[in-house]
């Protein structure tokens, strides 16, 4: 059976491709996943079945072989250290008072929120 990684799976509209090991690039769809997987992530290792669709190659029958290895996980902040962040940010919105900051503050906002974010990543 061929393998490959996924190149790039879409959640919402439940597709994606792989990048096969021979250079091929295969389309994925939600329903070839196993069953009870709705998603795959970037990077994922996989083996599929191939059949020649309208479009070209379709993937079906896929196996997870190995998911991808979070190189971000390993500098995740302790969980103390992370509420304190998530304190000093929501006293930050509280002063806000329900208005819009100006546009410096809101890039500083908008960053500790994307950080935030990344720490709460799984």
């Amino acid at each position: 059976m061929p393998t490959g990684k996924v190149k790039f799976f879409d959640d919402v509209k439940g597709f994606g491709f792989i990048a096969s090991d021979e250079g091929q690039e295969v389309y994925l769809h939600g329903s070839a996943l196993p069953d009870g997987v709705t998603s795959v992530k970037n990077g994922t290792r996989v083996e599929f079945s191939l059949f020649d669709g309208k479009r070209g190659a379709q993937a079906m029958s896929v196996r997870i072989l190995e998911a991808p290895v979070s190189l971000a996980r390993r500098d995740k902040k302790p969980a103390d250290e992370l509420a304190v962040m998530i304190q000093d940010l929501i006293r930050l919105l509280d002063g806000l008072n329900g208005r819009l900051p100006e546009p410096k503050s809101g890039a500083r906002i908008a960053a500790i929120l994307r950080k935030v974010a990344d720490e709460l990543d799984a």
